[in-house]
């Protein structure tokens, strides 16, 4: 982004004279033709102390100035949009990351519920072998199925420990400096006012960043076509003039010069071999496939918006109905359980019924992780989110070509 504004600072340098200044001596020798003198005349060579001032300006008589500078700044603004993207995907990298760690909270705070019960299931069933209502089997059964859930609830803790050290390099610190308490995923839910994904589409700087390299491209046309045209520059230099250094500054030493000596010309383009010609339709080129570049991320854009608000829509009914089924399995494990101590059914039945309840709660905490991540990819798809929050200015588009 600096680079672009420092190159848009040299173009915008082009709408305003340059001024330069000199001080120093040369030794030259003139024509006599130059003095209006007869070809045999003998003019001596001499040293000259010069103190001078040139001034030069480029007329914009076709516009070839100002569009350099409308490129430029075209430049500048798709540089300030492509960091704002990249500034809004690092963010939502961020926020994927800690809902992902959050779902490993829960994931993390279900295997310890899990291992509670499948300790107290082992307590009765190694108490019912004692008392001799059951065989060996069961005990066993249930000492594997501990064992299961400490191995699972460890595997958690694993991938817990990597998104927290992969949310700590995303934030700029080193994992070992970085840690994060646990706690479980708390329900995300928002609501998006209908209509609103269409006008906030400009919001995103992607766009943005899309919408100003074509803008560039077409002020690049006008700078092509201008070279067809002749050009202006006007130059002048003044100062004092002296053979000695002691009467440099006086007033009669002052000096000026003015004229094709000094650059001042109308250069007129007559033949170069088809280079102009060239890069005007190479210029035109370029434009032709930001277009359609411009028109394809808009498309994405509307595809992507469309997207995240199905998967919400659809994960919020899912979630409901994995939540009824969390509560159907818990209920059976309970029946399975109650009916087990009174002999009604074997040890399989219950371990079947425990299973299920773990499979419907990892479940659950996946989905609220799946519906947390899809919020962001919404509000990234956006271009940051809605309510109070100003969009970023999006020039209109102009897919006229110059």
């Amino acid at each position: 982004m600096k680079e672009a504004r420092g190159i848009n600072q040299t173009a915008r340098a082009g709408l305003f004279p340059t001024l330069d200044a000199g001080f120093g001596p040369t030794r030259e020798k003139l024509s006599p033709a130059s003095q209006l003198l007869p070809p045999d005349a003998n003019v001596p060579a001499q040293t000259l102390w010069r103190a001078q001032a040139s001034v030069s300006y480029e007329v914009d008589l076709f516009g070839r100035v100002s569009d350099s500078v409308k490129a430029a700044n075209a430049d500048t603004q798709q540089s300030e949009a492509l960091f704002r993207s990249v500034q809004l995907a690092l963010q939502a990298d961020v926020a994927q990351n800690y809902f992902n760690l959050r779902e490993l909270d829960v994931e993390a705070d279900v295997f310890t519920r899990t291992v509670q019960l499948r300790e107290e299931a082992l307590k009765l069933v190694q108490k019912r072998f004692a008392e001799g209502d059951i065989s060996e089997l069961d005990v066993a059964r249930a000492k594997s199925e501990l064992a299961t859930a400490r191995s699972d609830a460890m595997t958690v803790q694993r991938l817990r420990a990597a998104s927290e050290h992969s949310l700590a390099v995303l934030l700029g610190k080193t994992p070992a400096e970085f840690t994060m308490a646990a706690n479980p995923l708390k329900p995300v839910t928002i609501r998006v006012p209908p209509g609103l994904p269409s006008a906030l589409l400009e919001r995103r700087p992607d766009i943005a960043v899309a919408e100003r390299a074509m803008a560039a491209a077409n002020a690049r046309i006008g700078v092509a076509k201008a070279a067809f045209f002749p050009s202006l520059t006007l130059t002048g230099s003044g100062g004092f003039e002296s053979a000695t250094l002691g009467d440099l500054f006086k007033w009669s030493s002052r000096t000026f010069l003015l004229g094709p000596f000094a650059r001042t010309a109308l250069n007129i383009p007559i033949f170069d071999g088809g280079r102009r010609k060239g890069n005007l339709a190479n210029a035109r080129a370029i434009y032709e496939e930001d277009v359609a570049n411009y028109r394809q991320q808009v498309l994405v854009a509307f595809r992507e918006v469309e997207d995240n608000l199905s998967d919400l829509r659809i994960l919020e009914d899912q979630t409901a109905t994995q939540d009824d089924a969390v509560k159907a399995s818990v209920r059976a494990a309970q029946l399975s359980r109650t009916q087990y101590t009174e002999g009604a059914v074997n040890y399989l039945d219950v371990i079947d019924a425990e299973r299920t309840v773990l499979q419907a709660q990892r479940a659950s905490a996946q989905l609220q992780g799946a519906q947390a991540v899809s919020t962001v990819n919404l509000i990234r798809t956006l271009g940051g989110g809605w309510g109070d929050a100003k969009p970023t200015p999006v020039p209109e588009p102009s897919l006229a070509q110059k």
